[in-house]
């Protein structure tokens, strides 16, 4: 679901893949991360975090954040952004 009030959506990260290249943040929008389905890792301003299944993190504004798979199987991750802003991304 994408805007006007809401940026909702699925994330599916075979064993290896990154959620992006590099990490990303953005300037005046939060995000929250679900981890409905696997075991995952979290960076948030360059920490790992462990994100284990049903863990949830809120991504504060100019938070540099990725995910990334180190397990064998699938992760599903939903993400939340309060508002649909496409443009707001350092």
């Amino acid at each position: 679901m994408r805007g006007p009030s809401i940026d909702l959506g699925l994330i599916l990260l075979k064993s290896g893949d990154k959620m992006a290249e590099e990490p990303h943040g953005h300037n005046i929008i939060d995000e929250t991360f679900y981890f409905i389905k696997g075991d995952g890792v979290i960076i948030i301003d360059n920490k790992e975090h462990n994100a284990p299944e049903g863990s949830i993190f809120l991504i504060e504004p100019k938070e540099m954040h990725n995910i990334r798979n180190d397990s064998e199987n699938p992760i599903k991750v939903i993400f939340i952004k309060g508002d649909f802003k496409p443009d707001d991304k350092i």
